[in-house]
């Protein structure tokens, strides 16, 4: 008899979920190569996330932005014109396929036309402050949320959401801070029809309708392209996404200068804040995770690095919520990946303590010997070639210091051979060297 989905142990709930990675449902493969190189591509990387030897280091591209660049493209081209995105990924895919064990689609890119719709104030683009020719969006950081305003976002977090926070960052939106308390509404919900008999609120919600038109769009290209990566024989890796609860605040809401002084000032409010958020993401991830029905959740980790706080702070304030937030997912049979920007040496005496095989650290500068020796018997680790070398190093250097990396590394298993992070400009050469690398050095005896 199947077991019900409460009855199951958190291995058992990880296992269907692998299980479905590995076999992915509606996926017709366009060969028995694309297929079989699907599954070899599959069982390597999962067996290097439990921390077990694979046949060889998987190997993570990192590609960014390249493909456009590679196309002969700019950004600018690629936010504005949705029918770009197919042919410029695809051309990376087919002449890249045998480099790579994983094929990230589209990340990081935005719908230009949405953006100017919107009013979005958030980003920075290409044209929008940023020069014509820039290869990134640069996120805009801003107090959006007042010293004085922690209350209100505990008392009602959807009603400040919608009336105070949405108008400040998207001007098409800014009739919102005088629509009525969502609270009002309770039990009397034809009250939402009013605030629509002003001419200005009809006409806020017709341009966020009209954003939706053309973000729709937009999505549908990078769903094709990740729909054709996967029937060509790749992966997809990514999951579901998630924050740290101190980095949506940090972020989100104080800003870095901001957050840095609540931990002072404010330090009650901002814990009490922080658990808020804790509480409402668990269960807005998992179910996320399910609907898309993936195995693992992604963590760009922002303001938990060396640099930002000390190890006082980060005991106080960022690791207690995130821990949580990561063995809540456990529970559920659900992996984490969390991504470590900047260094995180003096934060790897905490980030081990998971059970074998649940967690992946990516990593940016962090010394890689130190964080195989700290972590590496439990945490599947992976990173750390840095963009620099790959945009302007010549390829003997690339491939030794990858050398470097898998011997240091891979002994053991739990190893996967990437760049510290995502790269616009690099030398095609030094991509395809990741791989050249990686059969010369990292095969599993």
């Amino acid at each position: 008899m199947k077991k019900q989905e409460s009855e199951l142990t958190k291995e058992q709930k990880r296992e269907q979920r692998l299980q479905r990675w590995l076999s992915p449902p509606g996926v017709t493969f366009r060969d028995a190569r694309a297929q079989k190189t699907y599954k070899d591509r599959v069982i390597r990387f999962m067996k290097a996330f439990l921390c077990e030897e694979p046949d060889r280091v998987p190997v993570m591209v990192p590609a960014g932005n390249f493909p456009i660049r590679y196309a002969g493209l700019s950004l600018k081209q690629l936010m504005y014109d949705h029918t770009l995105i197919l042919p410029t990924w695809t051309k990376f895919m087919n002449d890249f396929y045998d480099d790579m064990d994983d094929f990230l689609g589209p990340a990081g890119i935005s719908c230009g036309r949405m953006l100017d719709i919107l009013d979005y104030k958030s980003f920075k683009w290409p044209g929008h402050g940023l020069p014509e020719d820039a290869g990134y969006q640069q996120y805009v950081e801003t107090v959006l949320m007042h010293e004085d305003e922690y209350d209100a976002l505990l008392k009602d977090p959807s009603d400040f959401g919608f009336r105070v926070l949405t108008p400040r960052v998207v001007g098409s939106l800014e009739v919102l801070k005088d629509f009525p308390p969502l609270s009002s509404l309770m039990g009397m919900p034809i009250m939402f029809a009013y605030p629509f008999t002003r001419p200005e609120v009809r006409t806020a919600f017709k341009k966020l309708i009209e954003a939706g038109e053309e973000l729709e769009k937009f999505q549908v290209q990078l769903m094709t392209v990740n729909r054709d990566a996967v029937a060509a024989g790749f992966p997809m890796s990514m999951g579901g996404l998630a924050l740290a609860p101190f980095d949506m605040i940090a972020d989100h809401l104080r800003g870095t200068q901001g957050s840095s002084i609540d931990m002072y000032r404010h330090p009650e409010k901002l814990l009490e804040a922080t658990d808020m958020i804790l509480e409402q993401m668990i269960q807005r991830t998992i179910d996320s995770v399910n609907a898309m029905g993936v195995f693992t959740v992604n963590f760009p980790l922002h303001k938990g690095d060396d640099t930002f706080m000390s190890n006082k702070q980060f005991e106080k304030f960022y690791w207690p919520s995130l821990k949580k937030l990561i063995l809540a997912l456990i529970d559920e049979g659900i992996m984490a990946s969390l991504f470590c920007e900047g260094r995180y040496n003096n934060r790897l005496e905490y980030i081990g303590d998971f059970p074998k095989g649940w967690v992946t650290w990516q990593f940016d500068q962090t010394d890689m010997a130190k964080a195989k020796l700290m972590i590496g018997k439990n945490c599947c680790i992976v990173g750390n070639v840095p963009s620099s070398l790959l945009a302007f190093g010549a390829v003997k250097d690339v491939k030794e210091y990858c050398r470097k990396l898998i011997e240091t590394c891979a002994p053991g298993g739990g190893y996967v051979l990437t760049g510290g992070t995502a790269v616009t400009e690099a030398k095609s050469e030094n991509l395809r060297a990741f791989m050249e690398v990686a059969r010369e050095y990292g095969v599993y005896h």
